[in-house]
């Protein structure tokens, strides 16, 4: 069975034959692939009254130890985003009451980020939903073949430097 890449890649063969294009062939597919995860997961967080970024938050600070508190520059690192991102994410959720932030004792310029019972609430009830989704779109991949492509994604991203600090 053939996917739409495999139609572009026998386009360029036909036009430009001398090129290897298969990097085509992985990288589109990671593309497109991104795209078609991205749309499912918006549509599971949508039914909880989140977005992704929301998520992202709510789910760093809930799989932080008790309790479930960071700083911003902590959250910023995690989730890989601009500082004025995380600032625009924080004022999101903390107007909804999901988290808190409180001033830090030892720091007077910096701020904790808290995880309030609300925001607890709605990560762990979005969470199991999320898995499902997850689990849906992995459906047609063994339990080995899931291993064995997480692994060849790891090696990937660690060779563009997408490694814990």
């Amino acid at each position: 069975m053939a996917d739409q890449v495999d139609r572009i890649l026998e386009q360029w063969a036909a036009q430009r034959p001398e090129l290897d294009t298969s990097p085509m062939g992985v990288i589109g597919r990671l593309q497109r692939l991104s795209r078609l995860l991205d749309t499912e997961l918006r549509r599971t967080f949508a039914t909880h009254g989140l977005d992704t970024a929301s998520f992202d938050v709510l789910a760093t600070l809930r799989r932080s130890d008790p309790p479930h508190r960071l700083t911003p520059a902590e959250l910023m690192r995690a989730s890989m985003v601009t500082s004025g991102a995380i600032t625009q994410r924080l004022d999101r959720l903390e107007a909804r009451a999901l988290v808190t932030r409180t001033p830090n004792d030892s720091d007077g310029r910096g701020v904790y980020v808290t995880l309030t019972e609300a925001g607890r609430a709605l990560i762990d009830k979005a969470l199991p939903d999320h898995i499902a989704t997850e689990n849906r779109l992995l459906s047609a991949l063994t339990a080995s073949r899931r291993d064995a492509l997480a692994g060849e994604l790891r090696v990937l991203l660690e060779s563009l430097g997408d490694v814990p600090r």
